[in-house]
């Protein structure tokens, strides 16, 4: 589970809302699934980050709860005030698109109501003259139905107020509006707590991402992204400086935040998009990181280096040579049927052939006292894309894998108290979950470019801090703020295979952050970053926040 930082820092405002509305929908949801079913066990991985925005959001709204201060979403903020409508045109409209930011198949159109509004709201954006004839009780139903969709179905199966809401349908009043973001606070404030608590059951491992999810094979060694791809041309910048010095803040700040609100440092590790090499499984192991994982790709990669065969059983617990780090490997068929197939299977016949899969592979490997079957995804973004935000379909696995007297749902620190053997690997290929390269983050144009602005960035904050004395409160948020540039999702969204309005968001936040870095710094910012890195123009379908892990 991880996000962006979303947050303009200049402003203090939250720019895109989807730290909230996965939270109400797939945080929400995911912690209902395990709890409903006490035999289940996960690993539940949490980018810092994340948990510092989610804590944000739950602080804001209690104390709008209490006092009625500002919110700093303009979303959550048009939706308590009293007047929405007396925004200006050009807020009206963007409110009006913004609204319509949901899978269309599955969150909208499965409500008659919501399906009605939005037709009507496509009319306004395709007529934009007509800002006249929108009205405040139209531009309310349209915000209630928008949250009302982006709610997990947990959520909207057992809340009393989410439920008398859906059943009125229409003319949500003031009152109405603030019930429903008093929903979403007790949901937001619930997060962080529900996880806890499910990690203290033992029922699930919580682990982490460093900090704010860079790409750590690539800060310590950007060349190590040719040894998956020879031919992969690279920025001009040639290294990213001091890249093994913020690698380690990444892990250390990653490891404060994280017990800050778990209360326990955390063993293991995600290294963001599964990127690893074996200098970033050397740093894990000096952190004090006991288990890493990654994708299947990287194994494969890493498993012709040492000539053994291409279908030899693949599902064990590795070890780099000489480094007391156990890795996982992802097994890339039966996480994206998850991902990407199973969304329009009936549940009972997408868990049974996965556990089918299962059995196979069980059957298959030689050594099955020391077999592991990692599945491993986003717990945010494959399930808009099932009916009932996957409901079914994750209740009935968990159920059918919790009573099955062959498969032992497990986590990954039990495997390394159970002793589970390790195979050695003399090394890893550098690479990540996705096609076992980094090519979703560097390579093309567009992405090199990103990262010589970032580079360029981090040679000025070097100058600087030889040169300027900040006091502690300055320094840590110039720290914290070169973190935030350094976060993978801006290079994930830069390519013209990702679509236009998305690929716009994180563009501008990207350049945004990189300017209010250079003001921090006291340095003027390059004319550069006023110009526009990528402009997508994908179809959504096929990019985006999805990615398989293999190719093909």
């Amino acid at each position: 589970m991880h996000q962006p930082y979303y947050v303009d820092t200049a402003s203090d405002e939250y720019i895109l809302p989807w730290t909230y509305l996965h939270a109400i929908k797939d945080y929400a949801d995911m912690a209902a699934h395990l709890e409903a079913i006490p035999g289940a066990r996960a690993v539940v991985n949490f980018a810092p980050i994340l948990l510092e925005q989610i804590d944000d959001y739950a602080k804001q709204l209690k104390n709008w709860q209490a006092s009625k201060t500002k919110l700093r979403d303009p979303m959550l903020a048009v939706l308590a005030s009293d007047k929405v409508g007396a925004s200006a045109k050009a807020k009206k409209f963007n409110l009006i698109k913004d609204c319509l930011r949901a899978n269309e198949e599955r969150l909208i159109d499965r409500f008659p109501q919501f399906k009605k509004i939005a037709i009507l709201a496509k009319f306004h954006i395709e007529n934009e003259g007509l800002d006249e004839y929108i009205s405040e009780s139209f531009l309310c139903d349209l915000l209630v139905w928008y949250h009302l969709a982006w709610m997990g179905e947990s959520v909207r199966r057992e809340n009393k107020v989410i439920m008398a809401l859906i059943k009125k349908e229409s003319h949500f009043s003031l009152e109405d509006r603030h019930a429903l973001i008093g929903v979403i606070a007790d949901l937001l404030g619930g997060i962080i707590p529900r996880y806890r608590k499910l990690s203290e059951s033992g029922q699930i491992e919580l682990a982490f991402s460093p900090y704010a999810h860079p790409i750590i094979p690539l800060m310590l060694d950007i060349e190590s992204a040719k040894q998956a791809s020879p031919e992969m041309p690279l920025p001009k910048s040639e290294e990213y400086s001091g890249g093994e010095e913020r690698a380690k803040w990444h892990f250390k700040h990653g490891m404060d935040v994280f017990e800050s609100y778990f209360g326990f440092r955390p063993t293991g590790c995600w290294p963001s998009e599964g990127s690893v090499s074996d200098e970033t499984i050397a740093l894990c192991s000096d952190m004090g990181v006991s288990w890493v994982a990654s994708g299947e790709s990287v194994l494969r990669n890493s498993l012709e280096k040492v000539d053994i065969a291409d279908n030899a059983c693949i599902h064990r617990s590795y070890q780099l040579k000489d480094i007391p780090v156990s890795c996982f490997f992802r097994d890339d068929g039966l996480s994206d049927l998850i991902g990407f197939n199973f969304s329009t299977w009936h549940a009972d016949d997408a868990v049974n052939n996965l556990i089918h899969h299962v059995e196979n592979i069980a059957e298959a490997c030689p050594d099955k006292d020391n077999a592991i079957i990692s599945i491993i995804l986003d717990g945010e973004n494959a399930w808009e894309y099932y009916p009932e935000n996957a409901y079914y379909f994750l209740s009935t696995l968990y159920e059918k894998l919790a009573g099955h007297k062959s498969i032992d749902l497990s986590t990954f620190s039990r495997c390394i108290e159970e002793k589970y053997e390790r195979f050695e690997l003399p090394h890893i290929v550098a690479g990540s979950w996705v096609y076992g390269t980094f090519s979703t983050w560097i390579g093309d144009e567009e992405k090199n470019h990103g990262w010589d602005l970032l580079c360029a960035a981090k040679k000025v904050y070097d100058e600087v801090m030889l040169d300027h004395q900040f006091n502690d409160e300055q320094q840590k948020e110039i720290d914290q703020q070169l973190a935030i540039c350094e976060g993978s999702d801006w290079f994930w969204w830069f390519g013209d295979y990702n679509p236009s309005e998305s690929v716009n968001d994180f563009d501008k936040l990207y350049r945004t952050h990189l300017k209010r870095l250079y003001a921090l710094l006291k340095r003027p910012a390059p004319k550069i970053l006023d110009q526009v890195i990528s402009q997508g123009g994908g179809d959504p379908a096929a990019g985006g926040v999805m990615r398989q892990g293999s190719e093909g």
